[in-house]
């Protein structure tokens, strides 16, 4: 399979183009999906670009990133998109780009900017049709089993808080006892709810169940760590873009992190004070003896027995505490407000018997510790694409005949 290959320039391998402005006030309810220099900022409804596509970012912060969209799409004017493939594959088309050091062609001065003007003249080299599609399959089958690794979480997600939902906050079981229908349970496991409510400060609660606070259910642990007195030391670094950027935390020497962070211990869960009415809880995954930290904008909670981390959890992502955390913001700044500590332990809660609690993490907890082993796996997969992708771009690695990659002889 493998042949000769070409050598040509960017604008020779793709055409691009400036995407177009779409304010908010223009954009109407719609299925298309939007790429700026970030990826996907949305929907509208109409498409001005065919898919499946490719978008650069042209500017700011996300100068150089590149995006893929199979379906057709509104490429928006932060980015350049591609409006000719040149009968180039166009998924091994964004795998080329990905590759490409696009910091070395910054033409702005303020602040980054991509002209296609600068960068078409770049020389490349480029394989023929059939090992273009060669590569493209092995980097997309890894790309897609993430993306189905990722599905997989939602889902697992939605199961594990569903129940959360239903038994503490919506309250089913006990809606079902008291109206003498069936709760859907086993019989050992639906005798322990009650079937009647009383009055609280929260609502209608089951009676016998009890209100405290969120601090009786966790432990704030506050161990502080410098990660600059160990330079040369790896730590998982657990940070605010880390969690939006897939909640994957970052290796990092110690010298390369340059304040104060919490110790990050395994079976905590991280819940983020920092502009609340973004819901930032991590569930995070450390083995016991591994150095990882996060930014103290983060809250290190450790569930008190009898609560579990899984309850946790799922009570920190919960619709009525959401709502009572992002009541106690301060500041006026919009992108740096923040909830006070000790108000957030303050919350009012609605606290089971633990006998329930337990039940309920006899289940959560093995559904919450697939969505783990799902990142562990998303991230390996990441990793072995990373590292195949500039080889594969450059010809250093070669598809054989059999679709396998082999190295250059």
């Amino acid at each position: 399979m493998a042949g000769e290959w070409r050598h040509t320039t960017l604008g020779e391998f793709v055409t691009l183009q400036r995407g177009h402005d779409l304010t908010d006030s223009e954009r109407r309810l719609g299925t298309v999906p939007v790429f700026g220099a970030a990826g996907q900022n949305g929907f509208h409804n109409k498409a001005i670009a065919k898919g499946p596509g490719i978008v650069v970012g042209r500017s700011g912060a996300s100068f150089g990133q590149v995006h893929y969209c199979v379906t057709d799409f509104w490429p928006h004017n932060t980015g350049l998109y591609v409006t000719d493939f040149r009968g180039n594959d166009p998924r091994f088309a964004f795998y080329f780009l990905k590759a490409l050091d696009f910091s070395r062609y910054n033409s702005g001065s303020a602040q980054p900017s991509l002209n296609r003007n600068f960068i078409y003249p770049i020389e490349v080299q480029t394989p023929p049709l059939d090992e273009q599609r060669a590569i493209a399959h092995i980097l997309g089958t890894l790309d897609d089993k993430i993306e189905l690794n990722r599905q997989m979480n939602e889902t697992l997600e939605a199961m594990a808080r569903g129940l959360f939902k239903s038994w503490f906050v919506d309250f089913d079981p006990v809606h079902a006892k008291a109206e003498g229908r069936d709760r859907g349970l086993p019989q050992p496991l639906a005798d322990l709810f009650p079937d009647s409510f009383r009055d609280s400060e929260l609502g209608e609660i089951p009676r016998g169940w009890e209100l405290g606070r969120f601090g009786d259910a966790v432990e704030q642990l506050r161990e502080q760590e410098n990660p600059l007195s160990s330079p040369e030391a790896l730590f998982h670094h657990f940070s605010i873009p880390a969690f939006d950027e897939g909640q994957s935390p970052n290796t990092e020497h110690g010298e390369d992190i340059k304040s104060l962070k919490w110790r990050v211990p395994a079976g905590v869960v991280l819940l983020s004070k920092l502009n609340p009415e973004i819901e930032r809880v991590w569930l995070v995954d450390v083995s016991p003896g591994e150095q990882s930290v996060c930014s103290t904008e983060f809250l290190v909670l450790s569930a008190r027995p009898p609560f579990t981390r899984s309850f946790v959890y799922c009570l920190a992502r919960s619709p009525l505490f959401r709502q009572q955390i992002e009541g106690l913001v301060t500041g006026t700044s919009k992108s740096h407000q923040r909830a006070q500590v000790e108000s957030i332990l303050n919350l009012a809660i609605v606290v089971p018997p633990s006998i329930i609690v337990r039940a309920f993490d006899l289940s959560a907890d093995s559904i919450l510790a697939r969505t783990l082993e799902c990142r562990r796996e998303a991230k390996a997969l990441a990793s072995l694409r990373d590292a195949l992708l500039p080889r594969l771009m450059s010809g250093e690695l070669r598809v054989g005949a059999a679709g396998r990659v082999q190295p250059v002889v």
